[in-house]
């Protein structure tokens, strides 16, 4: 890897991690950064998140050889064109976001002379802002590269032997397979987060503080996901839209049938749903993409 510089702009929980697994991982790496929000721009230098923390994009991108964009991706298309002309010919332009035929094409679209190879590493958490990054955020998970079609193989090694330095295990897709894969896996159960907790909150025969007392493993699960950022995850469904709806068809009809199959105390069709779906989550654990203890490895205390 010859990158020796990289830029950094938003410095939220995914961009603040990116900042300090460089200085953790390649401290011969610097760094630079920039977030709108001067409030954030002030948190990170205190945390030290990147090595200089600058007051305008242009000079965070001044010398970059690689500009890695961690705004929500709805930002994306004007924070990019606001820079475009700070941003050096040579620079290799990525991206963190959950979406990626949008994001590529708003990087494409803003800045037509850079190789873009846009990313997306499946990692994160609940919790957003400079106070939520950590080092080890990436490692052992997946990133995701959706390179469009051309881009220089060069380009593409450098970000691949970036993300590997983070300790994440890199993988190729196309951006639309990639809209479709993540539709599914992250988009969609967060849709599915975000209104049952809703529905909960909206009961008028069940108080708001009961569904705090009693949450069971299950509702407090979809609580976690449900207070992700705001921003990103509007900005997500919408820039993925017609994946998200693809899928959501595909899981309303599948929802129609386990709801015809309770109607009709069809316990076969339901023990028989249960059993493949354990499946699933015994395979995600073997692949080690999650914890195996009980209570997801929560702690008694």
């Amino acid at each position: 890897m010859t990158i020796e510089r990289v830029a950094i702009i938003g410095l939220g929980l995914l961009g603040g991690s990116v900042g300090l697994a460089i200085a953790e991982y390649l401290p011969q790496v610097a760094t630079t950064g920039y977030d709108a929000s001067p409030a954030t721009r002030q948190r990170a230098a205190e945390r030290g998140l990147v090595g200089t923390v600058h007051d305008n994009a242009a000079d965070a991108v001044a010398d970059a050889d690689l500009v890695i964009f961690c705004v929500p991706v709805g930002a994306i298309a004007d924070v990019a064109r606001e820079m475009a002309a700070a941003i050096p010919a040579k620079a290799i332009i990525s991206d963190v976001g959950s979406s990626k035929a949008a994001v590529s094409q708003a990087l494409a679209d803003a800045l037509p002379d850079n190789f873009i190879v846009p990313a997306h590493p499946v990692a994160g958490t609940e919790r957003s802002g400079p106070d939520a990054g950590f080092p080890a955020l990436f490692r052992q998970r997946w990133c995701i590269l959706t390179p469009p079609e051309g881009t220089d193989p060069d380009a593409i090694a450098e970000v691949s032997a970036f993300w590997e330095a983070l300790g994440a295990k890199v993988e190729m897709m196309d951006a639309a397979h990639h809209d479709l894969v993540l539709a599914v896996t992250s988009h969609i159960p967060h849709l599915i987060a975000y209104t049952i907790v809703g529905t909960a909150s909206d009961l008028e025969d069940v108080t708001r503080s009961e569904v705090i007392k009693y949450s069971a493993g299950g509702f407090r699960d979809f609580t976690r996901i449900a207070a992700s950022d705001p921003t990103m995850w509007r900005d997500v469904f919408l820039t993925n839209r017609e994946a998200v709806l693809e899928m959501l068809g595909r899981f309303t009809e599948d929802l129609t049938a386990l709801q015809r199959a309770i109607r009709r105390e069809d316990g076969q069709a339901l023990f028989d749903l249960f059993t493949r779906t354990r499946a699933i989550r015994r395979s995600i654990i073997e692949q080690g993409q999650d914890d195996a203890r009980p209570d997801f490895g929560r702690s008694d205390h």
